[in-house]
């Protein structure tokens, strides 16, 4: 029998909360910690524990809607490694509470621990099977224990077929559980090995800590809701360790509103933009800083044809680029629609040669990745947040994973194949606060911080929501936040919204980029400034 000392009963299953930052460990952190947790425990504990999980997670899921009824019983696909001993501890303790479960293990399990696992199971009485089941249907539960962090190569032959059907089964029925990652997930990028396959699973239990995979790219899809399962172990945290964004992380930031305050406390922003037949990415960003709280809000036009007003938001001021007068503004948000000519060009170098608080978007990253001489300005702007004359020359640059690659003279797969790492290299390369947009938004800063974004779904995958951004996290800078909060903060909420609209039936499908401001506002005044009784 599993020893229960080893393995409570009820070891905290600690969720993935929205408003904590939790660490994100890679493949090789997690090795190093895994293995000094298991030097101080008896042997066995930490599968035990995890095996536990798993049977816990199960049953408080699954009590209130009779999926592991005995008519439903539990179906695990165990693989050859250590995630198939924990999917046999599980197994086990299933069929100790009086739960119904069936092990397919193709191939045996080979490691000690997993050996140790397969006995205990064997000793339960646990059915298990080397060929699966003709049909899932009649499961209550499917569980992929099939391989976890470890797994570098391409799921193949009879594991590669199990995770097709899993993924079928998720798509269908739901209730697919994966341990730790879903099997042929790369757990550091969030990736599928090429020309492979990965298990789709609607949720997930991952073990220790939480892994940035889970959180990035395909493992957004793949892994469903994540919960993670500390096992008891604290772990120590490294300081290059990434983390999970959370309102804890910037929300302190954000300048307190008195009733003595006017509309210049919050600050002056710019959005230049907009060259001819393009004038409404600067509008969109700058409607999205009036409901982000920036105290007075212009629009620059690099082109032609602009409207005089804002018939919307007659807040607004709108100029031709040439005549604002940068230095009445407490931060300045370039690119948008800008365009490629000439006017464009100089209106950068103005921007870079300025002390201001920059966002910089869309067509000024394409400007500086072209031209080598905007790039040295940018990268020689100095201190990503203040000098040592007192001058703020904090600056963000939003790219997306195409216009990433063509800052750093590589190819978009490279990008995504190492996210972090590669907005990690942006900011030390240009000194400046890094958004690498995408699923799971990398923000990096140049002193090494970096977090991975986990709101926002498929609703903006749409035009115009990158300039909503720019425009938020400018707002946000312009009433003083430091470049990097400003950046969490902007991200967050951003996607926050599109949840929101979302969950109220307004996306994923035809969500428009410009009915994220108002939401962003009411998200922003619940979290930061509530209403006080």
């Amino acid at each position: 029998m599993i020893d229960v000392s080893a393995s409570p009963a009820h070891l905290p299953l600690l969720l993935s909360p929205s408003d904590r930052p939790l660490p994100l460990f890679t493949v090789a952190q997690l090795r190093v910690l895994e293995t000094q947790a298991a030097a101080g425990l008896p042997e066995h504990t930490l599968m035990a524990r995890a095996g536990a999980a798993c049977a816990q997670y199960l049953t408080e899921r699954a009590a209130h809607d009779g999926s592991l009824a005995s008519a439903h019983p539990v179906w695990i696909a165990a693989g050859p490694g250590n995630n198939g001993g924990d999917a046999l501890v599980a197994a086990t303790r299933l069929r100790q509470a009086g739960i119904a479960a069936e092990v397919c293990m193709p191939i045996e399990v080979k490691a000690d621990d997993a050996r140790w696992a397969l006995s205990e199971a064997r000793a339960a009485g646990v059915p298990i099977s080397h060929v699966p089941p003709a049909s899932l249907d009649a499961y209550g539960w499917i569980v992929d224990g099939l391989f976890g962090i470890g797994l570098a190569r391409p799921l193949e032959g009879v594991f590669a077929d199990l995770a097709a059907r899993i993924g079928r089964r998720a798509s269908t029925h739901g209730r697919v559980l994966a341990l730790d990652v879903p099997s042929g997930l790369d757990s550091d990028a969030g990736n599928v090995v090429e020309g492979g396959i990965a298990v789709r699973a609607t949720e997930t239990v991952t073990f220790l800590g939480a892994k940035p995979g889970l959180y990035m790219s395909r493992g957004r899809d793949l892994a469903g809701a994540v919960t993670v399962a500390p096992l008891g172990v604290d772990l120590p945290v490294p300081g290059d360790v990434a983390r999970l964004n959370a309102p804890s992380s910037f929300a302190s930031h954000f300048p307190a509103r008195s009733f003595a305050s006017h509309k210049g406390t919050f600050g002056s922003l710019a959005v230049v933009g907009g060259d001819t037949g393009m004038c409404g990415a600067p509008i969109l960003a700058a409607r999205a800083a009036l409901h982000t709280g920036a105290g007075k809000v212009h629009v620059a036009f690099v082109g032609e044809g602009a409207p005089p007003y804002d018939a919307p938001y007659p807040e607004l001021m709108l100029h031709p680029a040439g005549t604002l007068a940068l230095e009445a503004m407490d931060a300045l948000a370039i690119g948008c629609g800008m365009g490629h000519e000439p006017r464009a060009v100089s209106l950068l170098e103005r921007a870079l040669a300025s002390d201001l608080p920059l966002v910089i978007d869309a067509d000024a990253l394409n400007l500086v990745a072209r031209d080598s001489s905007l790039a040295d300005r940018l990268a020689a702007r100095g201190a990503f947040d203040a000098n040592t004359d007192g001058t703020t020359r904090a600056c963000v640059l939003t790219p997306h994973p195409l216009e990433a690659a063509r800052l750093m003279r590589c190819d978009a797969g490279s990008i995504q194949r190492d996210r972090v790492g590669a907005a990690r290299a942006l900011a030390e390369r240009f000194g400046a606060v890094v958004v690498l947009k995408g699923a799971g938004t990398v923000i990096a800063s140049p002193d090494g911080r970096a977090a991975v974004n986990p709101t926002g779904n498929a609703a903006l995958a749409t035009g115009g929501t990158g300039d909503v951004l720019g425009g938020i996290i400018g707002a946000f800078m312009a009433q003083g936040l430091p470049s990097y909060e400003a950046a969490l903060a902007g991200v967050y909420l951003h996607g926050w919204a599109a949840d929101t609209l979302t969950a109220n039936g307004q996306g994923p499908a035809g969500l428009t980029a410009g009915e994220l401001a108002p939401a962003v506002r009411g998200l922003l005044n619940r979290l930061i400034y509530p209403t006080r009784d």
